[in-house]
């Protein structure tokens, strides 16, 4: 099996894998939409791999597979970078919950030492007189 076969089936399941992970929601579809381009594009050099030599002679690379080593290492530069991200906007949402959950049961202790009861009402009637014996 050569080369570009291999990378045409590689893609394939990879478009499989991904349209799976949509379905049970485990991946999001900003995601899985660069997913599925990448491998488009991989689609693209399988099936056509003169294109692959057109550009690397078009922007000067000795050969193609320079090139394709180059696209590689930018792609998952990306990736990384995107992931640098997203995890620290996830951090810095963690840390804020984290900061409203603290001031929440601090205000819940306070209630619970002033006497307010779980729901809502204070102890501060009288209770009823005792009915007459």
């Amino acid at each position: 099996m050569s080369g570009y076969l291999t990378a045409l089936v590689v893609c394939a399941v990879t478009v499989g894998t991904i349209g799976y992970l949509l379905r049970s929601r485990r991946i999001r579809e900003k995601y899985a939409a660069a997913w599925i381009a990448l491998a488009v594009a991989v689609v693209a050099v399988g099936a056509v791999p003169s294109v692959l030599t057109w550009l690397a002679r078009l922007l000067g690379v000795q050969t193609p597979v320079n090139l394709l080593f180059l696209v590689s290492g930018v792609v998952l530069l990306i990736v990384c970078v995107q992931f640098s991200v997203e995890i620290s906007q996830l951090e810095e949402e963690t840390r804020t919950l984290a900061e409203e959950i603290a001031l929440l049961r601090l205000d819940v202790e306070d209630l619970r030492d002033r006497g307010v009861r779980p729901g809502g009402d204070a102890d501060v009637r009288p209770p009823p007189p005792a009915p007459p014996a």
